[in-house]
């Protein structure tokens, strides 16, 4: 769902790059807009995919993407024994604990963003099958890549509402600003 995503102040390139990160965190948060646990945890295609897990995996995700840009441990770390664990609400966790852990990843990574001394600083990524041997990224690609990440699974979220009750991304918009 396009939103409008306010102009950067500028020559503000770091504003406007968090400023479309937001607008699809938002994209993907409204999907979830008055839904019980057990709607949100609903698979209502053929596909595995719920909003909750994927609220809870773009969570993950992001905390994922700020720790490797902080070259710090993360402390939700997924293993393969574990991975299939970041798609869906396991033990007491709810929609509303995960919608505030994703919140305060949000917060961190713009505090993040905002105090590296340039959005060309480069970290390096993980030894996987699909990065490169010894490469590195820059701040800004992570920033783009949160937002195609987000997008992405955004879209996958709007066809899982829509299944479940036929809301589309524009009522949803609504229902958020009304």
């Amino acid at each position: 769902m396009v939103t409008h995503v306010p102009a950067e102040a500028r020559g503000d390139e770091r504003g406007a790059l968090l400023a479309f990160v937001e607008a699809q965190r938002g994209g993907l948060r409204r999907t979830l807009l008055g839904l019980t646990e057990e709607q949100a945890a609903s698979r209502p295609s053929a596909s595995e995919l719920s909003l909750s897990g994927l609220l809870k995996h773009v969570a993950e995700c992001e905390l994922s993407w700020l720790r490797m840009a902080q070259e710090r441990p993360n402390e939700k770390q997924r293993e393969e024994s574990t991975w299939h664990e970041s798609f869906v609400l396991v033990g007491d966790e709810t929609v509303p604990q995960m919608l505030a852990f994703w919140d305060a990843v949000a917060k961190e990574t713009e505090e993040f963003i905002h105090a590296v001394p340039s959005l060309d600083d480069t970290f390096p990524l993980p030894p996987a099958p699909w990065f490169p041997k010894d490469g590195r990224v820059s701040m800004r690609w992570m920033l783009l890549h949160l937002i195609e990440e987000f997008g992405r699974h955004a879209g996958h979220a709007d066809i899982v509402r829509e299944s479940l009750d036929g809301k589309t991304a524009f009522e949803l918009v609504a229902l958020a600003n009304a």
